[in-house]
């Protein structure tokens, strides 16, 4: 099946990773031999525009020169691409990926919320009785497939937070036709964010069969995705905060981020009143305006220095890359006293009484911001807070899954994530963070970090953690 990106109307044959290398190279050796003429020039802003390699160079190779140059291949010496091109089409596909699934999510959520107290059919529990609903397997299929068809099944293995076992018992069919009834309604959409539907509606096997590819168990080499389909599930059930999380790991570094937060408002006023009155007032506000429902989705790449945020796709509107995407940073104030921290709503799995107390030595007097997910790691990199402390109790592993793509947006847009001792964190030794130094710190800057890394150090004997 060929994919295709409607914003520059043009068909994409799903050839494989070399194949776009190749191309890429031709071109980029016709630009600095002079052989490239004016008659067919390359887009001016090609390498300095964030928008994506795919759709750019497609509109490169539309040009019927190509068709002659394309014979001088085997005399081109190779060129490898430039730091600002590279993952540039894995980032447009997974931004799109995660557009898709917070689509999805959406319309799980309303539903929830309508039929509250009758959705068992949508709401199960894990082994640790944390939540799971329809959304979390629906946006695995979802994630898995987009990622296959755009990039080639054979060069996508995903490390994800749900397994296929408890969609596969025999007391989970009514939940599993919730989930391919869903993911079916999803895929009827795929056009609209630059992807051929399905020629048939997905059977049951082969809902199960995508979700099961999610199987990679990460590690130190090679290249894997690592999704969390709904972080924040218990937000998710009550109508609050949650987020879709994508990032692409390569040798065990993080290399893009893709943060999907559904319930996070553009802008930053809205976000000190209730999400309910939100939801109120947002259907009495006109529909172009940037209103709660509209949400946002974050992301970077490794190394650009850059951190983006575009608005939610509005219903039956096309997808068109970078979809009015704005640059976001994080905040400049260094002075505790006015300073924002965010930090787990829930207390299961983080000490709310020793981020107080770290929180009172640094001189941060603000209340916390208490919001579910990794929109705390939106919320820094947008500027909107400036500090997330997370210290899990004796025993509590944190995932990879859980950080990833927020750490990469908040060090591209500028701040800085380490365990508490200061040192970066690993995501090379599999499904979790192994080796963290007592907690997380996230910060807007250095100065911050630093004061809350030696207040670590001095309180930590005290902690009980």
């Amino acid at each position: 099946m060929s994919s295709y990106f409607p914003s520059f109307a043009t068909k994409i044959p799903r050839m494989g990773k070399g194949y776009d290398d190749v191309l890429f190279t031709v071109t980029n050796q016709l630009v600095k031999s002079g052989s490239w003429s004016n008659n067919y020039k390359v887009p001016c802003n090609l390498s300095k525009q964030h928008i994506g390699f795919v759709s750019k160079f497609d509109q490169i190779c539309s040009s019927p020169v190509m068709e002659d140059e394309h014979k001088k291949l085997d005399s081109l010496p190779e060129i490898e691409l430039s730091e600002s091109e590279e993952y540039s089409k894995e980032l447009e596909v997974a931004v799109r990926a995660v557009q898709m699934a917070c689509s999805l999510c959406q319309r799980v959520q309303d539903t929830l919320i309508s039929n509250a107290g009758t959705n068992h059919r949508q709401v199960q529990s894990k082994d640790d009785n944390s939540p799971v609903t329809v959304a979390d397997w629906s946006v695995q299929a979802i994630v898995s497939w987009m990622l296959s068809e755009c990039l080639g099944s054979q060069n996508v293995s995903i490390v994800a937070e749900e397994d296929v076992q408890t969609l596969s018992k025999a007391n989970a069919s009514e939940l599993l036709e919730a989930v391919v009834e869903t993911v079916n309604q999803c895929l009827a959409e795929a056009p609209r964010f630059g992807v051929q539907e399905p020629k048939s509606a997905l059977r049951t096997s082969d809902v199960l069969e995508i979700i099961s590819r999610c199987n990679s168990t990460g590690g130190p080499t090679g290249r894997f995705w690592v999704l969390d389909p709904v972080d924040g599930t218990l937000g998710f059930v009550r109508g609050d905060q949650y987020a879709v999380a994508l990032a692409l790991i390569e040798d065990g570094e993080v290399k893009l981020g893709v943060l999907g937060c559904p319930n996070y408002p553009m802008r930053k006023e809205w976000l000190s009143y209730h999400h309910r009155y939100h939801r109120i007032i947002s259907k009495l506000t006109p529909p172009t305006s940037e209103t709660w429902n509209k949400g946002c989705v974050l992301y970077a790449k490794k190394g650009s220095g850059k951190a983006w945020m575009q608005p939610l796709l509005h219903v039956n509107k096309m997808f068109v890359w970078p979809n009015h995407a704005k640059q976001v940073s994080v905040s400049s104030i260094d002075n505790p006293a006015l300073a924002t921290f965010c930090e787990p709503v829930e207390k299961a799995n983080s000490s709310h009484s020793f981020t107080a107390g770290l929180a009172h030595s640094v001189g941060l007097r603000k209340q916390p911001l208490r919001v579910y997910s990794m929109v705390k790691y939106a919320a820094i990199a947008r500027g909107d807070a400036e500090v997330f402390m997370k210290f899990a109790r004796a025993g509590y592993k944190e995932k990879i899954w859980d950080h990833a793509a927020g750490v990469i947006i908040i060090q591209e847009a500028g701040g800085m994530v380490t365990d508490a001792g200061g040192l970066p964190l690993d995501f090379s030794k599999g499904l979790y963070l192994e080796g963290l130094d007592r907690g997380i710190v996230a910060c807007s800057g250095a100065t911050l970090h630093a004061k809350i890394i030696d207040a670590v150090d001095a309180s930590w004997g005290s902690s009980s953690l």
